[in-house]
């Protein structure tokens, strides 16, 4: 029988041959897609962002781990839509208009699929009328803006007044490096996050 503790260690390693041959291996002897997903891949994850958020370990090693994720993930999402297990939260991010930073919007993201989010990437200078589109079409309970420059961090306030106005209730969290919590609370966004690893802890708490 697979051992899925096997399955988190290669996670935690970055390595995506084992990850990949692990889940096939535990699909293949019929262990449910469920407890692939969270004793092997999110509980991988799982400790990724405690040791991250430790300053154990830093961005490349996320960045590796979260591929070993991405590569199991796709073996496994079938399986899992077959079983009908749902992701714990549906999430729409995007770095704001005339921000073209991607690298921490793009750690966010893997972070947020590795803990059990479907996550929806608008990608960079996503300007508000694509986050309300977006997110009348998707129907998403959370939204994450990104803004890497203090020039560009004003997109966030525009955003989420466009949001509200266009009747979207939506949680909204931010992040990036010049945004505080007091900016956070001056727009009045729902959440904020230092680093990808506390983002996960801040969508868990609004989903």
């Amino acid at each position: 029988m697979t051992d899925l503790k096997t399955l988190a260690e290669a996670i935690i390693k970055g390595d995506q041959n084992t990850a990949v041959e692990i889940t096939r291996a535990a699909i293949d002897e019929g262990t449910a897609a469920e407890s692939v997903l969270n004793d092997g891949l999110i509980a991988g994850m799982d400790i990724i962002g405690s040791r991250f958020k430790k300053n154990e370990i830093y961005v490349p090693e996320v960045l590796i781990a979260a591929r070993a994720m991405k590569m199991a993930m796709e073996i496994l999402e079938p399986e899992l839509v077959k079983a009908g297990v749902k992701p714990i939260g549906k999430l729409l991010i995007g770095t704001v208009q005339g921000d073209l930073h991607d690298i921490g919007k793009n750690l966010v993201a893997m972070m947020l699929k590795g803990a059990g989010f479907e996550v929806v990437d608008l990608g960079v200078d996503v300007p508000p009328e694509k986050f309300i589109e977006r997110a009348r079409a998707t129907d998403v309970g959370l939204i994450g803006m990104s803004a890497l420059l203090t020039t560009t961090m004003v997109g966030m306030e525009k955003t989420l007044e466009a949001l509200r106005d266009a009747g979207i209730s939506a949680k909204v969290m931010i992040g990036g490096a010049p945004v505080t919590q007091g900016y956070a609370d001056k727009i009045g966004a729902d959440g904020y996050a230092t680093d990808a690893a506390s983002a996960v802890d801040v969508a868990k708490r609004l989903a």
